[in-house]
């Protein structure tokens, strides 16, 4: 198991990591034009068929429902 030194390199390590990703993220976004952006969401969108997917897979994708109970096993 590793020391608490050692524990908490790590810790920092990876959030040195998370804010440079963030950072990373944050240029790239703003430095998005609108088609840029539009483009990028429709390349995202032709990487699977959608005709082969259900109805009900197109429309929503369960997280409304799943956040709702959560909060619902949330409440005492």
């Amino acid at each position: 198991m590793p020391s608490e030194t050692q524990q908490r390199a790590w810790m920092a390590q990876w959030n040195d990591a998370r804010q440079a990703l963030q950072a990373q993220h944050d240029g790239e976004v703003q430095g998005l034009s609108n088609e840029d952006a539009l483009a990028a969401a429709d390349a995202l969108l032709t990487i699977r068929n959608l005709e082969a997917v259900s109805e009900g897979r197109r429309t929503s994708s369960g997280l409304v429902r799943q956040q709702a109970l959560f909060r619902r096993q949330a409440t005492p």
